[in-house]
């Protein structure tokens, strides 16, 4: 198991980044908001969970061992695979994702790509009583700071959680007052607002 990558940031992606060690590049997958706050040249170390398939083996790569830990955490309830879950990542903390599963509200969960009603109230019914370890856990995600164009970044992170290219321009152009009022608003922040319009 590959629990933690730390290294040169080599490529930055809407939902990816390359981090070069020794000379090898590992891509890492990763939420949009973990994304925007690497820059290429810098060091980044992340914490990480490889999913193992028949045709792949894929690294995700997340800010903190929390959400890491949530990551894997969804995926152990049924149908559910890590697209979703890097998805339930990037839409919610692990103790925001904690207390929505605890007190039931499937509204807040179906707010995620990917996840109706049904897949809400199954992953209630099978994690309720898992979630008590991530209520406690804590996010510092909208740390990250803004770099370069905002909006490529943003509209990056929506498509990769499956939004289509419109969807998303539509949502950056919702959530751009944020930006004119605060310049230096963090990609997290947009993005959270940017999924917030989204749901409605």
């Amino acid at each position: 198991m590959i629990a933690q990558l730390s290294g040169r940031v080599a490529a930055v992606g809407g939902t990816w980044v390359v981090i070069e060690l020794h000379g090898l590049g590992l891509r890492v997958a990763c939420t949009p908001a973990t994304a925007g706050g690497a820059r290429p040249g810098e060091q980044l170390s992340l914490h990480t969970s490889l999913v193992v398939r028949e045709d792949s083996l894929t690294l995700y790569g997340f800010a903190e061992a929390a959400e890491r830990d949530c990551f894997e955490l969804v995926q152990t309830a049924s149908g559910i695979g890590p697209r979703i879950a890097l998805a339930v990542v990037s839409v919610f903390t692990p103790s925001d994702f904690a207390q929505a599963v605890s007190s039931g509200n499937t509204a807040a969960i179906t707010k995620v790509p990917g996840i109706g009603a049904k897949g809400a109230a199954k992953l209630v019914l099978e994690l309720k009583d898992k979630v008590a370890v991530l209520a406690a856990s804590g996010s510092s995600r909208d740390l990250g700071v803004v770099f370069g164009d905002w909006r490529d970044q943003v509209r990056g992170g929506l498509e990769g959680l499956g939004y289509s290219s419109r969807d998303a321009d539509a949502a950056c152009d919702q959530v751009a007052g944020l930006v004119e009022a605060e310049p230096n608003t963090p990609v997290a922040v947009l993005l959270r607002a940017a999924l917030r319009t989204l749901a409605k």
